[in-house]
């Protein structure tokens, strides 16, 4: 359980470190001089996404963290069924089972099962 903790902090600790770089370069008054304002406006539109993303990502890997501490983590929150640690490996803020996240397995809920937010 250990080794997952550590996994999931470093991710986070990477995703933070990403979102204060792009935090500062949004800062950064960009140069609108003549032929550099499109291409500009365009990249921190693009930067303002991929803040975002970044954030939902942070905030999925936290969620997945206080799971571990709750002994919830690798349990599939639509079926209550483990999730595959290679899925696991690849996917360390996963929620459901690869059956569900396909809509293939049925749609009962397990007695117990935990919705997230």
């Amino acid at each position: 359980m250990q080794d997952r903790r550590t996994v999931l902090q470093r991710e986070v600790d990477k995703v933070r470190t990403q979102i204060a770089e792009l935090e500062k370069a949004l800062k950064e008054r960009a140069d609108y001089g003549l032929g550099k304002g499109n291409p500009a406006a365009a990249r921190r539109e693009v930067d303002r996404a991929l803040l975002q993303r970044l954030k939902r990502r942070a905030e999925s890997l936290e969620q997945a963290l206080s799971r571990l501490s709750q002994g919830l983590y690798g349990i599939c929150v639509q079926c209550g069924r483990p999730i595959h640690p290679e899925r696991l490996a690849a996917l360390p803020d996963a929620t459901s089972c690869v059956d569900c996240a396909q809509g293939t397995w049925p749609r009962r809920k397990k007695p117990g099962a935990v919705a997230l937010k």
